[in-house]
């Protein structure tokens, strides 16, 4: 069993950066790999970035290629994503998940942070 709780979310103008972070509760953060997911008004939720439970291996949607950093520290029970370049197609509710695998959520979800990039 794991909680997460994310921060970070907030308003940007295109073409600026956000961090989000994912704070995990519970001895067994490690164990999970984690992904980041989000949900933009009237779409479906959608895959975005993936690490393994290592930090080794990470993947990420077409959409974050060489603007999104999915990161972690273990240490820390946290997990990050640092978002550049940030586009207003960007603006969604961003999940953290716990126990993933890459596309494909685990059972454990953030209450979400919100995003909104303004053009």
């Amino acid at each position: 069993q794991v909680q997460l709780v994310e921060s970070g979310g907030g308003l940007v103008q295109a073409g600026g950066s956000l961090r989000l972070s994912c704070a995990a509760s519970g001895r067994t953060f490690s164990r999970y790999a984690m992904g980041w997911f989000r949900q933009a008004p009237g779409k479906e939720r959608e895959f975005v970035a993936h690490i393994s439970w290592s930090g080794g291996s990470t993947t990420y949607a077409d959409s974050g290629k060489g603007r999104f950093t999915i990161s972690r520290d273990n240490a820390k029970n946290t997990v990050y994503l640092q978002m550049n370049s940030l586009k207003p197609e960007d603006t969604a509710v961003y999940y953290c998940n716990a126990d993933s695998r890459v596309g494909v959520p685990g059972p454990y979800w953030g209450q979400g942070t919100q995003v909104t990039v303004s053009a």
